[in-house]
């Protein structure tokens, strides 16, 4: 068990939903587990004004709402003297120089060693904005960083394009160097996705079949079947490309797709994930219209309840032309992949909620059983379930009990629940536990963000200067049509959830 050095941490935002949802049982419980050293102490910033005293109950409520683990009182004592509260606008600097004031404080009373973490849970617009004012306050220096550290964790969106993501690296790097800057994806912090890297490099059995000569295709799939809620207004500016697509997807897909790492360092594991993304063609025009499909659900019922479309859900433009869901066909062009599609798809109001990655293997080159239809027989599929029901399985042929050869396919199933009898930790509470002790593997560095943006700017602009045929697509159902007739052209379907 790894434990970090003592810190301040500072989370601007925070009587945000993501805050209480998230980042404060996540902390928790790193207390409750003794990971956090006792000296650390939180700073909770934002606009409204708030008495120490009731912040600690609001991040209580959050705590036993949303934490994995039941809230001990005397744990949550010794963790709630360390929250403070400071009101302070993001865009003026006489609210930093009184969180310098605050911090100098911590350092001086708990032995936080001059160690600071900054976690900007806020809306995008202000990353760049508080990043500067905390260079202007002296906050980001950290000289070498071998006495002590200033580290800014960065929630996304990063930017909306590839234009807006470079002006906004440029702007964190002139106060924040690269090594300081920590780009979340809480997809990492799953342990599915973590343990695709220890599925592959772990086990001598796949790393010699997980290339074109042995695998069909693979299918990445994150599936939805809430609709916007009360998040309609960020949304409506977002879509599904923006919001799942080019972080998330591509990062479980440089996973599945990366070379060995020399060493499982973070700078090793990132450069190989970079060099797959790079193996990726942009998106043009033609592309555009031939390897990507959007959609955007209408009224449909979900579990037996009618729900509303998109454009009628609170916050959204009744014309709009946001995506709601997007299916692509990606190839990755080097050695190990030529040849060998990857299919994407992601969406919201679809018949279940569901993230998952299936390997389809090509077909035994030759069946010797003269009565078994070949068209009957389905090839080998191995299925790394990310989300809800964690775990994999893999999906073989064998006989059926009885005087004659008819073959059926079977499955061997890995539960992490029933495997390990324990919960798995929340993304956030590993990806928070990584930022204080400076691990940086799980994270996103710049040039891979820059390269998921390049894929993808082409595709954003297209589709926003191109009027959609919307909804074209019920709610309940597994999106439109033109989806189906994408994975069709090749011969393939998407596998049935």
């Amino acid at each position: 068990m790894r434990t970090p050095p003592p810190a301040v941490i500072v989370i601007f935002g925070a009587t945000g939903d993501l805050t209480q949802r998230k980042l404060m049982p996540g902390l928790y419980s790193l207390a409750a587990q003794q990971l956090l050293p006792p000296e650390t102490a939180v700073i909770g910033v934002a606009r409204s004004d708030l008495p120490d005293e009731e912040f600690r109950a609001r991040m209580r409520a959050g705590v036993e709402a949303h934490g994995a683990i039941p809230v001990d009182d005397g744990v949550w004592e010794g963790f709630a003297r360390r929250l403070r509260y400071l009101s302070a606008p993001f865009d003026q600097p006489e609210g930093f120089a009184r969180l310098r004031e605050m911090i100098a404080e911590k350092d001086a009373r708990h032995g936080t060693r001059g160690n600071r973490l900054f976690y900007l849970a806020t809306a995008p617009e202000f990353f760049p904005v508080i990043a500067e004012n905390l260079g202007r306050a002296g906050l980001a220096d950290e000289g070498d960083g071998t006495e002590r550290f200033a580290r800014l964790v960065v929630e996304k969106p990063f930017g909306e394009d590839l234009a807006s993501a470079r002006e906004l690296n440029a702007r964190l790097n002139v106060v924040f160097r690269e090594r300081q800057v920590y780009r979340i994806d809480h997809y990492l912090g799953k342990e599915t996705v973590q343990n695709l890297l220890v599925l592959r490099f772990g086990n001598a059995i796949f790393e010699p079949i997980w290339n074109r000569r042995y695998i069909d295709h693979v299918e990445i799939t994150v599936s939805e079947d809430l609709g916007v809620g009360t998040r309609g207004g960020y949304y409506d500016q977002s879509g599904a490309l923006r919001d799942i697509v080019q972080n998330h997807m591509l990062q479980v897909l440089s996973i599945v797709a990366m070379e060995p790492p020399a060493r499982f360092e973070s700078r090793d594991v990132r450069d190989e994930k970079v060099k797959v993304l790079r193996a990726i063609p942009c998106f043009d025009a033609a592309s555009a219209a031939r390897d990507a499909v959007r959609g955007q659900y209408g009224p449909g019922w979900i579990g037996g309840e009618r729900v509303p479309g998109y454009r009628q859900e609170p916050g959204v433009d009744p014309a709009s032309n946001t995506d709601t869901f997007v299916a692509m066909r990606l190839m990755v062009e080097n050695w190990r992949w030529s040849g060998t599609p990857f299919y994407l798809r992601t969406g919201k109001r679809l018949p279940r909620r569901a993230t998952e990655v299936s390997i389809h293997f090509k077909a035994a080159p030759h069946l010797p059983f003269a009565t078994t239809a070949v068209e009957s027989v389905a090839p080998n599929l191995l299925t790394l379930r990310i989300q809800p029901d964690e775990g994999a399985s893999l999906r073989f042929l064998a006989k059926v009990p009885g005087p004659q050869i008819d073959l059926r396919p079977v499955s061997m199933d890995f539960a992490y629940g029933n495997a390990f009898l324990r919960t798995s930790p929340e993304a956030y509470e590993r990806l928070l536990l990584d930022a204080l002790l400076g691990d940086s593997t799980l994270f996103a560095r710049w040039d891979e963000v820059e390269r998921a943006w390049e894929i993808m700017d082409g595709l954003i602009h297209h589709w926003s200067a191109t009027p959609g045929p919307f909804p074209n697509y019920d709610a309940g159902s597994w999106g439109p049509e033109a989806a189906d007739a994408l994975m069709a052209r090749d011969g393939k379907v998407w596998r049935r959830l």
